[in-house]
């Protein structure tokens, strides 16, 4: 990392841009540089919002290894509830790419928390369009079947199967379903500045208003609250710290059978 980005961390946080940033940069399977500026320090912790992905993802990815996943197969053969509402045909890979129909299919507090509500949910989810045909991200929907299924496969809790496969293995400890007692040095969310208005929008995406979905400032600000970080959402509910995240990706693939 040269000192223009570095600059430029420093700038955004000292022009108000930003209340904090904590950064890490890895080389060779070793963390390099790991700096904090604004209001934390090094050992705080922030939510990976869609950074979670890859973790849960690392999972299915054993799995599949072990034979105990097959991304060709439909997601009923192992959930067959999933199947209702034409959803029978959507296999593993599918889900996994995003283009599986159900970008907006809903799953929030409280019932997120409750794993028999999460597959009553999830069965009752209708599509967008027919699976297959188009890409479309999944913010969360998509990683909520991934966690089951490995709740099924495995006999035991995605957040522990995380935990005890990668995360535990590579020294991280516990990146996701942080109970309420652990849960210090997380950095609070906060909004900073104000809504980009119509013009700046069309300038910077070429449209004018952005388009609704799940993920907007209520919804990013819920994980302050304690209960919410304690589930562990698949899709966006990690907690970590920077240097964490590149010692994941900085990993020996052969020791963790990642």
């Amino acid at each position: 990392m040269c000192s223009s980005d570095l600059d430029r961390v420093r700038r955004e946080v000292d022009e108000g841009g930003i209340v904090s940033c904590q950064f890490a940069f890895g080389f060779e399977g070793e963390v390099i540089a790991h700096e904090t500026y604004g209001d934390a320090t090094n050992d705080t912790r922030y939510v990976m919002f869609s950074a979670t992905k890859v973790f849960v993802a690392s999972v299915v990815w054993q799995l599949i290894a072990e034979g105990k996943l097959d991304p060709a197969l439909p997601v009923t053969t192992w959930f067959p509830e999933f199947g209702a509402n034409d959803k029978e045909a959507i296999t593993l890979e599918q889900v996994m790419l995003h283009v599986s129909g159900f970008p907006y299919a809903p799953l929030g507090p409280p019932r997120w928390a409750d794993r028999a509500a999460r597959r009553e949910a999830m069965a009752g989810w209708r599509l967008n369009w027919a699976p297959g045909t188009r890409y479309e991200y999944h913010p969360t929907a998509a990683h909520w079947v991934l966690a089951e299924l490995i709740d099924l496969v495995t006999g035991g809790d995605y957040r522990d199967e995380l935990e005890r496969r990668v995360t535990g293995p590579l020294g991280l400890g516990r990146v996701l379903g942080i109970a309420e007692a652990d849960q210090q040095n997380i950095a609070r969310l906060q909004i900073v500045g104000e809504p980009a208005t119509p013009d700046e929008l069309e300038a910077t995406f070429g449209i004018r208003e952005l388009p609704a979905g799940e993920v907007n400032d209520a919804v990013l600000l819920g994980f302050n609250d304690p209960a919410n970080r304690a589930v562990g959402v698949p899709g966006g509910g990690g907690i970590a710290r920077a240097d964490q995240i590149v010692r994941f990706y900085q990993s020996d693939r052969k020791s963790t059978r990642l």
